[in-house]
């Protein structure tokens, strides 16, 4: 692995809980290119995680910040510009969470108020999280800004319940305020619609097993790990994708553009033998 992709580079990491959290091993795989930045989490969060091993493997510090307060966020981008030593070139925003599917509230019969929190996590903040690095001018030019995502903004997958909804509101963000970053500041702004992973997060969505042996047997290529996923991610944030935004990245094996597989096939039909 070279050390070199990444050098000299700076920025901030949402969302790292564990060591099977995509953030982690983003953040891993940053530290490795060179990179430097610092971790963020809410303070709930933090309590649930290991986040203290990940900044102690990476030399980095920990900022907390609830991403859906912009006082915290102020103080987070601005704290992170004093210890990195200068403006950002990357954000990776890894936040997700329905209060609607923890508690198994299905779609038809949905709590508002969930709702409402669910969608300022996982939505609301990405806008929050870039309207206050455009305010603070905290990006540098060139920079990239990725969010991760999920197909079922697209496509109906009825247990992934309102986070589905909130999927399609985060892209919807990335592209109309990619626009402004773009062409005022250079800046590009990206998602990436993962493969069904094995996260803490993922593996509270109902039948979330079923479907990714469905989805392994589906994709050409298989499902993407979160290591690859953190792999990808890095391109991202490197020079080499610079004219890159504005971009729905499907990084999925080729799930999304399938229809059905041989291998689904072969099992409907032994099942109906």
């Amino acid at each position: 692995m070279s050390s070199q992709l990444l050098e000299g580079k700076r920025g901030i990491i949402f969302g790292a809980l564990d060591s099977n959290s995509i953030a982690w091993k983003v953040a891993e795989n940053a530290h490795a290119y060179g990179a430097k930045f610092v971790l963020t989490n809410a303070p709930v969060a933090m309590r649930m995680g290991e986040i203290n091993k990940l900044a102690e493997a990476t030399s980095s510090e920990i900022i907390p910040a609830d991403a859906t307060s912009t006082e915290d966020l102020e103080n987070l981008f601005t704290k992170a510009e004093e210890i990195l030593g200068g403006k950002l070139d990357f954000v990776l925003h890894s936040i997700g969470m329905s209060v609607n599917v923890r508690k198994g509230r299905h779609y038809t019969n949905l709590n508002y108020d969930w709702l409402e929190k669910g969608w300022d996590v996982s939505a609301v903040s990405f806008h929050k999280v870039m309207q206050t690095a455009w305010k603070l001018d905290s990006m540098n030019e060139w920079g990239s800004i990725v969010a991760l995502t999920y197909m079922a903004a697209q496509r109906t997958f009825p247990d992934y319940n309102d986070m589905a909804d909130n999927k399609a509101y985060l892209e919807s963000i990335a592209r109309n305020f990619g626009y402004h970053f773009g062409t005022k500041k250079k800046v590009r702004v990206n998602t990436i619609s993962q493969s069904p992973t094995m996260t803490t997060a993922g593996s509270g969505v109902k039948g979330f097993d079923g479907f990714i042996r469905f989805a392994e047997k589906t994709s050409p290529l298989g499902n993407a790990s979160a290591q690859e996923c953190a792999d990808y991610v890095i391109t991202l944030f490197s020079d080499l994708t610079r004219k890159v935004t504005l971009q729905n990245l499907f990084h999925d094996g080729g799930f999304s553009n399938m229809g059905i597989s041989d291998a689904v096939m072969e099992q409907f039909m032994a099942n109906e033998e």
